[in-house]
């Protein structure tokens, strides 16, 4: 479904997303602020109205916290980093990302399991723009509520950018994949286990990522789309978290997170990608 939801709307995207740059860049060009579009004009309002409807969202700078750079160097590597604080970490049911002006908006939709742990958790990534936006990041907690954290980018061309000189040698070394614990385990705070144990880690995985608007510089074609479709992270037998992913993901994504600390155990992950291709890698058991 997450595939069909990002290629079908494309063209329709692809149109939208030309007429706001160009309205955003005179706009910022005539008046040195950051550019608001007419409501009317606002394609977060199709995009709220699919996936919450009328429900209400609460905008905050906490118990949610969204970190990406005003401006971006590289509009096809854009980091992002969220924070879940304690007050709502413990009881999230989905963090979903946005990025209102991409030709597929949902960056992605993470669900966590037990071996997430208890307490604050963080999640970074690195995304596409494809025109200045606003990107979203959105907890919806156990009990229905619903938190929004927003943030401008001043970011263009990043879903077309051809950041890849070759593409065939670039699909065949794909699927290397690597999973690094990157610090010891240390304890924190959180509303139900004032001793629990977090460690951070990182999944590295080799892969173009096409978004199918990219152009083969030897053919002079597009390229079809080819992007990481789902993640799972397990520490030993309990998920971390999972991942559906899109088109708004960089060339070579990685997922760095926090998850709950448990003795020696390994981290393991599997990541398929839209044609179907797994992969798999794990860490060695221990702290390191």
């Amino acid at each position: 479904m997450q595939r069909t939801f990002a290629l079908g709307r494309a063209a329709q995207r692809l149109t939208h997303s030309l007429t706001v740059t160009l309205a955003a860049v005179a706009l910022s060009l005539v008046s040195g602020i950051m550019p608001a579009a007419a409501a009317t004009d606002d394609p977060w309002i199709s995009i709220r109205k699919e996936f919450y409807g009328d429900r209400q969202i609460m905008e905050t700078k906490a118990p949610l916290i969204l970190d990406a750079p005003d401006k971006a160097e590289d509009a096809a590597l854009v980091p992002v980093s969220i924070y879940l604080l304690p007050d709502i970490a413990d009881n999230i049911k989905t963090l979903r990302v946005f990025i209102d002006n991409n030709p597929a908006p949902m960056v992605g939709t993470f669900t966590f399991g037990k071996a997430a742990g208890f307490g604050a958790k963080t999640i970074a990534t690195r995304v596409r723009f494809d025109t200045l936006s606003f990107i979203r990041a959105i907890a919806e907690t156990d009990d229905g509520k619903l938190y929004m954290a927003t943030h401008f980018v001043q970011a263009a061309g990043g879903c077309s950018s051809p950041a890849i000189k070759d593409a065939q040698e670039a699909l065949d070394s794909a699927g290397q994949m690597h999973v690094k614990k990157l610090n010891d385990p240390h304890k924190f705070g959180s509303n139900r286990n004032t001793s629990s144990v977090t460690g951070e880690a990182m999944v590295m995985l080799r892969h173009p990522n096409y978004s199918g608007m990219q152009m083969d510089p030897a053919s002079g074609q597009f390229i079809p789309a080819k992007y990481l479709r789902t993640l799972d992270v397990m520490r030993g037998n309990e998920l971390v978290f999972h991942l559906e992913a899109g088109i708004s993901m960089s060339s070579n994504p990685n997922v760095r997170f926090t998850y709950g600390a448990n003795g020696d155990e390994a981290l393991s992950a599997v990541a398929s990608d839209s044609d179907g291709a797994v992969f798999k890698a794990s860490s060695p058991p221990g702290n390191t």
